[in-house]
């Protein structure tokens, strides 16, 4: 992906130069032809399209933010409540992630929602221990959000 982005950016100051013309317009427009011509040559290079692996990482982004609202809206439930009535706990949910940096995104992503918290991880990398607020309510939620998070991680890091 790295190369694609800086092939592109190549080919926007290159048509700005063939151009004649130092202006956004023409960076723009030299931009916007160099995504054609990655998009033409895609099958040849080495990885998969960029602007694909950018529209999965703003998917991601956009469930980790629907998930923290929710998360957050949860707690402050739980915290305006008269009486307090949670049961805080420890789960342990299995992972099909394989990398390091995908294991540790999920743990990040689960650990910056309210509510939840990775403490541990298997020395396989398998396993990931939470501790959870609440966990006849919230086991549920975070398992079915790990599962959102592990499909967008895997769309962002494989090819």
């Amino acid at each position: 992906m790295p190369k694609q982005v800086l092939i592109n950016l190549f080919i926007g100051v290159l048509w700005m130069f063939l151009q004649d013309d130092w202006s956004i317009l023409s960076f723009t427009s030299g931009y916007l032809f160099g995504l054609f011509v990655l998009f033409i040559m895609r099958r040849f290079l080495d990885s998969k399209f960029y602007l694909l692996t950018l529209y999965y990482a703003f998917r991601l982004f956009c469930i980790f933010i629907y998930e923290l609202f929710t998360s957050a809206v949860l707690v402050i439930k739980e915290i305006v409540k008269p009486k307090i009535t949670i049961k805080p706990g420890i789960f342990s949910i299995e992972t099909s992630l394989e990398s390091d940096i995908e294991v540790t995104l999920i743990s990040l992503l689960i650990t910056l929602t309210p509510g939840s918290v990775v403490f541990d991880v298997s020395p396989d990398k398998k396993t990931l221990y939470i501790h959870a607020m609440d966990i006849p309510e919230q086991s549920k939620a975070v398992i079915r959000s790990i599962e959102k998070f592990e499909e967008a991680i895997k769309k962002v890091t494989r090819s």
